[in-house]
């Protein structure tokens, strides 16, 4: 199964968020991320919805998301035409004789410590997807205490507006 990358435009009010994951829900498709967000029009959100599956569940998503009266529009973000982020937070155990190589492995993928405490650190981490697993595995031998990550979000390259 393929993962494919949507942002749907909709509009910024109560009940809309619902109406959209419950057509998910309804047909039996799982969302595997979902980021929104107010855009710069404050009438107007954007969702970025990462599903699974081939081109015919794409195709029937895209029909079903277009019936909703809400939905504005609906782009199919392809990762060669759009810039794909997610950001982390990694809370590490990080006894004193451990931070100085923790630190290091942060600065070689521009994560950030935004948090100090006696034993442990939270890292902010943001890029693609696989940069975001990569960090992960390098600190779990130092003892991951727990992460959240965002759901992916996109933009499309250049002028055009998405």
């Amino acid at each position: 199964m393929e993962k494919y990358v949507l942002s749907v435009l909709v509009e910024n009010h109560a009940g809309v968020l619902s109406r959209v994951s419950g057509l998910f829900s309804r047909r039996g498709y799982n969302i595997d991320s979902l980021t929104v967000c107010e855009t710069n029009n404050p009438g107007q959100s954007r969702m970025t919805i990462v599903v699974k599956g081939d081109e015919y569940i794409l195709e029937q998503i895209e029909k079903q998301l277009s019936k909703l009266v809400e939905v504005i529009s609906i782009v199919h973000c392809a990762p060669s035409e759009t810039c794909q982020r997610q950001t982390a937070l990694i809370k590490v155990k990080a006894p004193g004789e451990s931070r100085a190589v923790i630190i290091e492995t942060c600065n070689i993928f521009r994560a950030h410590i935004v948090d100090v405490g006696l034993n442990s650190v939270i890292v902010e981490a943001t890029g693609s997807e696989d940069k975001i697993e990569s960090l992960i595995r390098l600190l779990e031998p130092f003892g991951i205490l727990e992460f959240v990550k965002t759901g992916l979000t996109a933009m499309g390259r250049g002028e055009s507006v998405m």
